[in-house]
């Protein structure tokens, strides 16, 4: 009876986004971290790359950003005439609290000569000091398009970054910052589960640490870590990323089996950022209700930041 319930609960609370998301000309965006009844209701998933890319092409004058509050600055500042609400304006993010703009600024301030590259997972501000914006999908290949000799300043994912220097020859300075999720998957785990699953593929995302990574099939961006359990013929695998992620390769590969890696402590099976999963479809119902909480940019930062976002947007087309 409870189960029932609480199916008749979610369907009511899915009638009521969409009724709502009509009344006040919304769409939804979810990154493929978020909760898989936030996903169903989305109008677009993604990952940072693909909902930044998104977003510059939306007509609705109301964007709801199911994810952190970073993404909801950069839809914010891609889009500065259209409203955009976040469900909890508290989903924040580890990787982009390990990199305070402040100490960023004197750090750059003591590399003049360098390029600065960040990582989409910074605040605004961050992103207002930096020549070009990055995320995991497209890192290497705009790393690439600069001389082999160029100084670059890469920030703050240090695993990230040691990832690229490692495959391009670089040798960019990095910023010690990293991501609390993937820092915590388990080298040991890993090869107990690799010796149960012989046959399964590990699927790693590059902000893992370096000795998870060697122990990789694929390394990749969320959605290259989707693209590739699509279309590979191994029927299971073992996914190094936050756990979000499997919504989605079940319901694309319904045949195939993914296991999630589990963190250092904890003798669950999935590693959630506790960040993503503050947004709920309740919060979500509320946002579209209400019309907060809104996420807000400053117009001077907004106008800094926005630079290395449409740098690197262009550098992908």
């Amino acid at each position: 009876m409870a189960v029932e319930k609480d199916k008749e609960k979610l369907e009511e609370l899915k009638a009521e986004i969409e009724k709502l998301k009509k009344e006040k000309g919304a769409v939804i965006l979810a990154h493929y971290y978020q909760q898989g009844d936030i996903q169903d209701v989305a109008d677009y998933i993604g990952d940072s790359l693909a909902l930044a890319q998104i977003a510059t092409k939306l007509k609705e004058p109301v964007i709801v950003m199911c994810g952190v509050y970073f993404m909801g600055e950069t839809a914010k500042i891609l889009c500065p005439d259209k409203t955009v609400l976040i469900p909890d304006a508290s989903a924040g993010c580890s990787l982009a609290d390990s990199c305070d703009a402040v100490a960023f600024e004197e750090f750059i301030n003591e590399h003049p000569d360098y390029t600065v590259v960040s990582y989409v997972n910074t605040s605004a501000a961050v992103k207002a000091l930096t020549d070009v914006v990055v995320t995991s999908s497209n890192a290497i290949k705009i790393i690439d398009t600069f001389p082999e000799d160029e100084k670059i300043i890469f920030g703050p994912d240090r695993n990230l970054g040691g990832y690229i220097n490692s495959l391009t020859g670089r040798k960019m300075l990095l910023w010690d910052g990293a991501c609390h999720v993937h820092e915590q998957f388990s080298v040991e785990k890993l090869i107990e589960l690799k010796k149960a699953h012989p046959a399964a593929k590990v699927l790693a995302h590059p902000e893992c640490k370096r000795a998870l990574i060697m122990l990789a099939d694929k390394v990749g961006s969320t959605a290259a870590l989707l693209d590739y359990a699509r279309t590979s013929d191994c029927r299971e695998f073992i996914v190094a990323t936050e756990s979000g992620i499997l919504h989605q390769m079940q319901r694309d590969c319904p045949g195939k089996t993914f296991i999630p890696l589990p963190p250092v402590d904890s003798t669950c099976g999935c590693n959630d950022c506790s960040f993503m999963k503050l947004n709920t479809m309740e919060k979500l119902r509320d946002c579209l209700r209400d019309g907060k909480p809104e996420v807000t940019v400053d117009p001077e930062i907004a106008e800094l930041a926005v630079r290395p976002i449409n740098r690197m947007l262009d550098l992908c087309k």
